[in-house]
């Protein structure tokens, strides 16, 4: 039996893929933990898969919501983001370095925790990347220009890997690149959304999404009885992005608003704190944690951040989006949405009003049946990929 261990940081988009890969690796004989934020124990437990907490007992969601309610400048916000998530990386590098101690394998996730651990250890490693511009393009002819600014992007990225270095007596690298595997790199989006990179070397594999089949849900009462009493509504589904550090009826206003003049019926998760005292007219709902897997059929369409799981389920569930990314990365998927022709045009956070947020409705409606068949014909295909098991197939061949 293989040992294995995995580490990821970050909000709930950025522990389920692994979660998956997990699960799959454990049906397939593999001996694994699953290292992460002490909040997501029962996440990750209730799945089955084996935890190890990692860094402070924080609530991860609250911090990167009084982080982003700082600026609103999407480029700041991530880089605020990750250099909190980055200091977290820091400390805690010699828990990941005794729970990597023993193991067989260790997949180092999309913030390379656990990369350098390995390297000290002599543990091969296997990447894992969620966004397409973290893949170095190895085998375009740089010019001077490409030389320049990548450099200085390098140095920028290493840098904080080059303190953990520092602990166990490394030379520091250049580039972040440097840690990578050169065995493996598994990129968990479909080759339908993705195209693959001519300059990609042929350790990139793009597997196809990580999701499981969920069991049957049984919706509460009450939403089972809004779902029968009309047409299929909207779904509003922040993620992350709604959870809130303080009260904020304006941005919730602003889409029931939007959802009134323009005729929607509305299920609406996320604003715990806003819903509390919050009165919704009869055609919308407020809906707390539900699986995607079966709220996302039963929608026209969602309004979502363009994280990387929610992004990954419209495609999976054949659902039609309109983006609203708040944060740098999650425009990267917002394109991969609108370069699929399956959502609006994005809008941006900082651009988000009633009026164009009533635009970007009135888009999604005016030509629905066709982007919702071309959604649904996307779906059938995606599902085909089997992109977990081909995870677990590639890592027993190039590792194993």
């Amino acid at each position: 039996m293989k040992k294995t261990a995995m580490f990821t940081m970050g909000t709930r988009g950025d522990v389920q893929p692994y979660i998956y890969l997990a699960g799959e690796l454990q049906r397939q004989g593999f001996d694994v933990i699953l290292g992460s934020h002490p909040c997501w124990r029962n996440l990750i437990e209730e799945a089955g898969v084996s935890f190890e907490p990692i860094g402070p007992d924080i609530d991860i969601e609250k911090e990167a919501a009084v982080i982003r309610g700082k600026t609103s400048n999407p480029l700041l916000s991530i880089m605020k983001t990750m250099n909190f998530i980055m200091r977290i990386i820091q400390g805690a590098t010699h828990e990941v370095y005794q729970l990597c101690e023993g193991r067989d394998l260790i997949i180092v996730t999309h913030s390379q925790i656990g990369a350098v651990e390995a390297g000290v250890l002599g543990i091969p490693t296997v990447n894992v990347t969620l966004q397409q511009e973290m893949i170095p393009q190895k085998l375009k002819k740089k010019t001077w220009k490409d030389k320049l600014i990548g450099g200085v992007i390098s140095r920028m990225a290493a840098k904080p890997y080059n303190k953990i270095r520092k602990v166990y007596g490394l030379k520091p690298v250049k580039s972040a690149d440097e840690i990578m595997s050169d065995r493996l790199n598994l990129i968990p989006i479909s080759k339908y959304v993705l195209e693959r990179n001519p300059y990609w070397s042929d350790e990139n594999v793009i597997t196809g999404y990580w999701y499981e089949e969920e069991p049957e849900y049984q919706p509460k009462e009450d939403l089972a009885r809004f779902l029968e009493q009309g047409d299929r509504p909207v779904i509003l589904a922040l993620g992350a992005m709604s959870f809130e550090d303080r009260s904020q009826k304006e941005k919730l206003d602003l889409f029931v608003h939007a959802f009134e003049k323009t005729g929607c019926r509305a299920v609406i998760q996320g604003f715990q704190k806003t819903r509390k005292d919050y009165q919704l007219p009869d055609t919308m709902i407020f809906c707390d944690s539900v699986p995607h897997s079966w709220l996302f059929r039963q929608g026209k369409y969602v309004i979502h951040h363009c994280g990387f799981g929610t992004t990954a389920a419209s495609f999976i569930y054949g659902i039609l989006s309109i983006p609203v990314p708040h944060v740098l990365d999650q425009m990267g998927f917002a394109m991969q949405l609108e370069k699929a022709g399956v959502s609006s045009k994005p809008l941006q956070s900082k651009d988000l009003s009633e009026e164009n947020l009533i635009n970007r409705i009135e888009e999604i409606n005016a030509d629905y049946e066709e982007k919702r068949d071309h959604a649904r014909m996307m779906s059938e295909k995606i599902r085909t990929e089997g992109g977990v098991s081909e995870a677990v197939r590639l890592i027993k061949e190039k590792v194993f």
